[in-house]
């Protein structure tokens, strides 16, 4: 798949082994904006016209260090940061949403498509180190990844710092790992990991099922968690 990006007109060349049947965003590697475009399902012409890119995010960095030269790898992670919440805040911010971090394109695919399918506007992300930047923005309320962990010298991998997510941070997510090393749906093993789901790789095709039920089960008792300590918060001290 070929196209061009409407910011800077560099073309972007993706293997079509690795496009998903929807809709995906790309970053452009001359102007590192962001590009949607058309999965194998869209029409052929829909990849070469890809939609506006939101508002050019501003530049925050010190007048001194607003200077020449290419930006930083912190202050390129707080662009895209700032860039992906307008994005948040507009016709898709309606929509919970989910953050896909892995890089098979198959199980990322598959769920990927289940949570679009249960109305989730999807962030997919094939490196981890990226999908621990996104994380901090703070707009998601499901993860799925892989228990990885960073080589030594890079940064943390999205599932080291979920984490070290603070308890109230993470009771807010559900999230979901995904490895050959986990029996899809196994309560143990997803306690044993500090998950809400686990999956088994090859079963993320066919995980459509037990992910909608768990998601709604937790939904059911982090629901009526928060019930219980809201009347608890508003219910008259002793003596």
């Amino acid at each position: 798949m070929q196209a061009l990006c409407p910011q800077c007109s560099q073309k972007i060349v993706i293997d079509d082994a690795k496009v998903p049947d929807r809709p995906f965003n790309v970053r452009c590697p001359r102007c590192q904006s962001v590009v949607r475009l058309g999965g194998k399902g869209a029409p052929a012409s829909a990849p070469s016209v890809p939609t506006p890119p939101p508002p050019t995010p501003v530049d925050l960095r010190p007048a001194a260090e607003a200077g020449g030269g290419p930006p930083s790898e912190d202050m390129r992670a707080h662009m895209m940061a700032q860039l992906r919440r307008e994005m948040a805040t507009g016709e898709e911010s309606h929509r919970p949403q989910a953050l896909v971090a892995f890089p098979d394109p198959a199980p990322a695919a598959a769920v990927t498509l289940t949570l679009t399918r249960m109305g989730y506007h999807v962030e997919t992300v094939d490196e981890f180190e990226e999908g621990a930047r996104l994380l901090e923005q703070g707009i998601f309320q499901v993860v799925a990844t892989a228990r990885v962990a960073a080589a030594q010298g890079r940064p943390e991998s999205l599932y080291q710092r979920l984490a070290r997510l603070p308890p109230d941070a993470r009771r807010r997510l559900f999230v979901i790992l995904i490895g050959d090393e986990f029996k899809t749906g196994e309560g143990t093993q997803a306690f044993l990991v500090v998950a809400d789901l686990v999956v088994h790789s090859r079963d993320a095709g066919t995980a459509d099922q037990v992910i909608r039920s768990t998601v709604a089960e937790r939904k059911r008792l982090y629901q009526a968690y928060d019930e219980a300590r809201k009347r608890f918060d508003e219910s008259p001290s002793p003596g």
